[in-house]
């Protein structure tokens, strides 16, 4: 959920010369191998070290004030309406969520050695910044501790239309906005092809990351009954613009196809001079047609589609690149992991086929159930003759088999493999790092959250 995205202004043209624009929009994002880029985003919650709470957005312990702070460390401010939301730095941005949820938007990098350097050099820059400021850092997929009406609400534009919008719906929109954080990454494709067969992998196995990143035990402050409840929370945001896209199994899929679900995606907004204009619920049809009643007569720009493409939030999302969705936030090295994962299972051609052989013969009603039972039971949900663990760990092996065979090694000789530890730890042993907080929970917490903050914070 970033700002609009910055694509040249380009007016969108009338009837079919218009449509392949939107198509060449998409297809124009497909690179030569050798170009490919390994983009990760992630997100955590802050809190006040004395009482727990999550920040404000004004104060002196405020996350405009820490965002401010960051300056220092060479990040140029972005404002709207005055007040400072967002900060950029070669490449990479450091960006809010509705409840101020601090999100990292990292730079395109060559390999998971500089993306994890990346990682680990956000952190510590605001960790230089926030503990004077009495404030803590926490990666998990659900806010553990404090009821949706105590979350704060940044002053974005395009969040206060997001907020009036989702409780017409769902029951859980807001929530998503407020309460949840994730970790992705963001992976390129050469052709239509390789985008196809990429995105058919990665949707299949979207529910095995959630099982592995599985994080989100607590809801103010008692177990949930989920693993990832964030996962479960986007079961009932917005039924248009959410969950597993059929349609991408479907024979003939490609780009073409995309456009046409965008296009159905209903709009949130338009962004011009600054001020975002409310069209929610409005059809980007009616805008290529000139009669979109929040702004009738003008007809949109690619910067209006590249704005509208990050409007839609499916458990894999196709923009110039594919984005991987379905992983809980979670403590730096499952940053680290998460990329890694992916990167392995995609960017690497046996590897590629391997994870497609894994998956070809899944059903939708298989995929379907995986995405359905995940949210709860992660490992434990029965597969076939087997469980989600049994998947885990062949995918995992999977993907270790492909970084290896990449063979970006660091300045020790190491491959990218080794980012997988946390992973290959989790999978050994059977067992998510949400039944750990669990265990700890019923055990030495004494039945209270309030531990996470301290033992699991950055």
């Amino acid at each position: 959920m970033s700002g609009p995205s910055h694509v040249k202004d380009v007016p969108i043209e009338a009837g079919a010369a218009g449509r392949a624009q939107l198509l060449d929009f998409l297809v124009s994002g497909a690179r030569a191998r050798d170009d490919w880029k390994i983009g990760t985003e992630h997100e955590k919650f802050g809190f006040r070290t004395d009482d727990l709470r999550p920040p404000t957005f004004e104060g002196e312990r405020g996350i405009e004030a820490l965002l401010k702070g960051l300056v220092q460390f060479g990040w140029a401010p972005v404002e709207e309406h005055g007040r400072v939301i967002a900060l950029t730095r070669d490449g990479a941005s450091v960006s809010l969520e509705p409840a101020g949820q601090l999100e990292l938007s990292g730079a395109p990098l060559q390999s998971l050695h500089e993306t994890c350097r990346e990682a680990a050099t956000h952190l510590r820059e605001v960790r230089s910044v926030a503990e004077p400021m009495g404030l803590g850092f926490l990666g998990m997929g659900f806010q553990p501790k404090w009821r949706r009406d105590e979350m704060p609400w940044m002053p974005k534009g395009r969040y206060k239309i997001m907020r009036e919008y989702m409780p017409k719906v769902g029951t859980l929109g807001l929530d998503m906005m407020t309460r949840t954080s994730t970790v992705q990454v963001n992976l390129d494709v050469a052709s239509e092809a390789d985008m196809v067969k990429k995105f058919r992998v990665s949707l299949a196995l979207q529910s095995i990351a959630t099982a592995l990143f599985a994080d989100s035990p607590f809801t103010e402050g008692k177990p949930n009954g989920f693993l990832s409840y964030r996962s479960q929370i986007w079961t009932d945001t917005d039924p248009d613009r959410t969950g597993l896209l059929d349609f991408v199994f479907e024979d003939g899929f490609g780009y073409e196809r995309y456009v046409d679900y965008l296009l159905d995606v209903p709009m949130y907004f338009v962004y011009r001079d600054g001020a975002y204009i409310d069209a929610s619920g409005q059809s980007f049809r009616d805008y290529l047609a000139g009669k979109l009643p929040a702004y009738p007569g003008h007809t949109p720009t690619l910067q209006d589609w590249a704005d509208h493409s990050t409007t839609a939030f499916p458990e894999v999302r196709l923009k110039k690149y594919l984005e991987m969705r379905g992983a809980d936030s979670g403590p730096w090295n499952r940053i680290c992991a998460l990329p890694a994962f992916w990167t392995g299972l995609l960017y690497d051609d046996t590897a590629l086929d391997a994870a497609w052989d894994l998956v070809k013969d899944f059903s939708l009603a298989e995929i379907h159930a995986l995405r359905d039972g995940v949210p709860k039971q992660a490992f434990k949900l029965p597969f076939r003759n087997g469980t989600v663990l049994d998947l885990a760990r062949r995918a995992v092996q999977i993907s270790a088999h492909g970084l290896a065979r990449r063979a970006r090694v660091n300045e020790n000789g190491s491959d990218e493999s080794i980012f997988l530890g946390p992973l290959m730890e989790l999978v050994e042993a059977g067992i998510t790092p949400a039944e750990r907080k669990l265990e700890l929970f019923h055990g030495p917490w004494g039945g209270s959250v309030d531990p996470v903050f301290k033992e699991f914070a950055y």
